[in-house]
This record gives C-alpha cells, structure tokens and sequence, in this order.
C-alpha cells in the first residue's frame, strides 16, 4: 500500500509491515442505504462503532435531519463527516416532506438541492419515496431526479406496469422488498436489490434465496436503521455477513453483496476489492466463515479508536404544545381502523375492531391510543389506534417519528401519554418511558408495584430531537434501561423503533399523523370510525 491506495499483491517490502498471523484480509464493508441519525448517535460516534465492525463507507441519507432543519441539516451532515475516516457518502433526500400532506421543518425543492451537486462526498438522488408523485410526472419531483444520474428508489409493494414506470422515470435500485416474489421482480426489471437488516426490519432471511452467482452483483446489503445497542451487540454489515453464511449463502456471494455489489452500484470504482489502484480499505478477520473482525483499516491507515469527542449539534427548538388529557378523548363506536404492528418489519396491517371508544384502553385484545403531536407549529395532536404493544400499564413517547419527526407516543393511561409527551418536549427531544400506578382494583395493580408512582427513564437527543451528543457506549447504556423500563410495562421487544415508524405516511397499510388516521393506500387522510 502507498499513499492510501494497493501498489499491489505478492512479496514487497514496506517501510511498515504488518504480521497478521494467519488472518484473512477481506475489502472494507459498506452499507448500501442508511440513515446516519437512525442509530441516535451523532454522525462521529457512529463512525467509531461501525469502523471497529469493518465498514469503511456508508451510503447515507440524510432525510431524518433534512425533514427537521432543511439544507443546514444536510449542511451539518457533510460538516460531522468530514470528522471521521469513516466515508460517509451523501445521496441527497428526494421528499422533504415525503408527501405533500406531512410537511414537519421544512420543504426542499430542486432548486435547494441542485446547489449541493458537486459538493465532495454527494453522490446521488437518496429514494424516491414519492411513488404516486413519480407516476403522476410531478415536476418538481421531475427536476429533483434530473439532477443526478445515480437514483434510488422506494417503492414497497410496487409491482406491474407501476413498476416499470417507476424503473423507467430512473429508479434504479429499492431497499424495501419484504417478499421474495417482489424482490425477485424488482431484480428482473433491472434494479439493485439491497437486502435490509435493521433493528426492525428483518428481511434478511427471507431475500436470501434471491442471492446466487449470477444474481449478487445486483445485490447489496443494506441496514436503513439500526439503533446504537444493536450496532453495539450484534455489529453492522458483518452481522448481515454472518447471518448471510449462517443461512446457507457462500461466503464470497455475501462478501461480494457486503463490497463490490455496493461499490459498483453507485459507481464507486475505486473501492470494493482489494486489487492494484483501489484503494486501501480493508478489514482483517479471523476466518471469512466466522468474520470476526480484528482490525480496520482506511486507506492504508489502521483504524484506531481516537475516543469520544463533543459533537455540535444543529438549532432545532421544539414549538409543540404537549396535549391536555381532553385534547386526546376518543368518541365513537363501531367498526375503527386500527394500526396493526407486524413483527419484524415496518409495514403495517389495516385492522378492523369493533371498538367502543369508551372501553379503550383495551389490554385484553391489547389496543391501546396512538398520538402524535405536531413538534413545528404546536397545531395540536392526531390520535389513532394501534395493537401490538403489548404495554398494559404507562407510556412511550420520541421525538424519533419518520420522516416528518413529530412526537409521537403510544399509552394505556391518558395522563402518562401526556407525561411522556412532555418528558420529550421538556428534554428538547429524546425518547421516555413513563409509567405510575393505575387506579385501585385495575387489572395490572399487582404487575405495577415494581415501578415507582413516578418513574420516567429517558434518553436526550440533544442533536435535532434525533440524536443524542453523548458517547456511544452511554447511549446503548440508557437504550438498555429504556428497554428494560419498557418490558416491565408489558411491551414488545424494540418499542422505540416500531414506535418511531407509526407515522410514516409512505409505508403501507395505515399510520396516525398530527392530524388523525392515514391511509397509505388512498394516500389521504381517513376517519377512525367508518369508511
């Protein structure tokens, strides 16, 4: 290696050697779609856990941060990265909002994006979420996607001549299959299939038998979001790796998936293998069918751990006007759209439930109220239905909401929802659980004496309500005790993630927003009772 690049492979002598004892030296990692924020740690931070687990280059998109500061948050992005070795390679967001109706701190158009093209570390059009917009010839949207070659897309469930059209308009790969029948089509019809492992999304085993010889030059892997405790316990794309070969998958197909596939769709041809004139991003681990990582390296350079560092963190107050018990009341009864959780994924089930307003809370067929409260301009809050939780007594409630990023919480008391709101609101943003003895003689008395009358466990995310300025290992300490809090109220694994997507208006069936109940597939807002 000279000047961080490979001069070549055989016997050399170099003024500085490495005796690697046996070891095996394999390309460095990249992730082929990620949000930097969604692990809840400032962009330095997560760049010292994702190098410790081999990844040298990350494709982000920095959507999250875009949807709650606009251009300076894609600003404050590029800046952080540039603190790091880590490569962290910026498509731009496509749908600030994601729908015309979500709109949360800003709205970027061609024109803001255009003057980011030729910025060092962009390099493409991040997805194009905005399937009906992209069908429709949106022109704005039309411009957006002019403005680069490299294009991705997101498009759950597309299928068809919808399908072609959307390939057509210039989407070229998508990170949303959930079935091997519609990865399998996408793939066909010419897209790269990135294959998603996050804390939710587990599609990984079930896109496997998409990956052969012929087919893993079109496949990438990819982890969207991953929470810091995850990264932490289970590591980053040599997790996908392991689960990749544990599955049955060979391991050059899933090394060639986790570096070359993901260098080559986005037109990186100076990363990827380990060949003269690339460069010298690499990773040592123990045995390729094991991979565990020994060291890193980054152009040449071993990767060592230079510690935390106070990052900056972006303007982002918070004008939202936490809710009054009566604000949230439901009325009705009959048939109600309830949001049903799916376990292991992020798309959603439009449930129908007859419901009688007056009895929700309902532990026993466990639905229980969905709010979410406008954080921008303190309109108010929206309130659904969801089943799944599994809480039978407390709250929830993040300022983590994708992609407009309002509050949102999930609750079986009326009070600790707006307690839990206005923990959040009080942090500047964050995530809390909050949780306090239910009236005398209610059904979950016995199970809520562990908990104190006012226990709230919380984790500020000083950075734009979406990541926290603390070290790394500190977050997953306090991601642990929300976990715990959380588990002790009855609630599923990974609250906060499934939490954090009940508002995402461009995954299907139905999610709440600041203004009530959402249908994806209508694409407008419904009523929670009738059609």
């Amino acid at each position: 290696m000279k000047d961080g690049y490979v001069v070549g492979i055989g016997e050399y002598e170099g003024e500085q050697e490495y005796d690697l004892s046996g070891a095996f030296v394999v390309p460095g990692l990249i992730d082929a779609h990620v949000h930097v924020e969604s692990s809840l740690l400032a962009p330095a931070e997560y760049a010292r856990l994702v190098l410790s687990h081999g990844t040298t280059t990350v494709i982000a998109d920095p959507h999250e941060i875009a949807n709650v500061c606009g251009a300076p948050g894609i600003d404050y992005m590029l800046d952080e990265g540039t603190r790091t070795p880590l490569d962290i390679l910026v498509m731009l967001p496509s749908c600030v909002p994601a729908t015309p109706l979500d709109v949360g701190g800003a709205v970027l158009t061609a024109a803001d994006l255009a003057r980011f093209r030729g910025r060092e570390g962009v390099i493409g059009l991040a997805e194009v979420m905005n399937v009906p917009g992209v069908l429709a010839g949106d022109e704005d949207l039309r411009a957006k996607m002019d403005l680069f070659p490299v294009i991705d897309g997101h498009a759950p469930f597309l299928s068809g001549k919808d399908l072609n059209a959307y390939i057509y308009a210039g989407a070229r790969s998508d990170h949303e299959c959930t079935t091997l029948a519609e990865a399998r089509e996408k793939l066909l019809r010419g897209m790269y299939v990135m294959i998603r492992e996050g804390s939710t999304e587990h599609n990984l085993r079930d896109l496997l038998p998409l990956a052969n010889a012929c087919t893993a030059p079109r496949c990438c892997f990819a982890t969207d979001d991953r929470h810091a405790d995850m990264l932490a316990g289970k590591g980053h794309i040599d997790d996908c790796i392991k689960k990749a070969v544990a599955y049955g998958l060979e391991v050059e197909q899933a090394l060639r998936m986790a570096t070359l596939s993901a260098a080559e769709r986005f037109g990186l041809h100076d990363r990827g293998a380990l060949a003269p004139g690339m460069l010298a991003d690499f990773c040592v681990v123990d045995d390729p069918g094991r991979f565990e990582i020994l060291q890193t390296f980054k152009r040449g350079v071993e990767v060592v751990d230079p510690g935390y560092r106070s990052p900056a963190c972006p303007a982002a107050p918070l004008h939202a006007r936490v809710p009054e018990p009566r604000d949230i009341l439901l009325t009705g009864r009959g048939e109600a759209r309830v949001i049903g959780i799916v376990p292991g994924q992020i798309t959603t089930r439009d449930l129908r439930c007859s419901v009688d307003a007056a009895d929700i809370p309902d532990t026993d067929r466990d639905i229980l109220k969905a709010v979410v409260t406008d954080r921008y301009r303190a309109s108010g809050s929206g309130v659904g239905l969801v089943h799944g939780f599994g809480l039978e007594v407390g709250a929830i409630a993040g300022s983590v909401s994708h992609d407009s990023h309002n509050i949102v919480a999930v609750g079986v008391d009326d009070a600790d929802i707006v307690r839990a709101v206005g923990e959040v609101v009080r942090l500047g943003g964050g995530l809390a659980v909050v949780s306090s003895e239910r009236r005398a003689g209610g059904p979950d008395l016995e199970k809520t004496r562990s908990v104190s009358s006012a226990d709230v466990t919380a984790l500020p995310l000083e950075c734009a309500g979406l990541m926290s300025a603390l070290p790394y290992d500190e977050v997953v300490r306090r991601l642990a005790a929300l976990e715990e809090h959380a588990r002790r109220l009855g609630a599923i694994a990974n609250p906060f993630m499934y939490l954090s997507f009940l508002a995402l208006t461009v995954i299907p069936e139905i999610r709440v927003t600041e203004r009530g109940v959402f249908d994806v597939g209508a694409f407008s807002d419904v009523p929670l009772f009738g059609e």
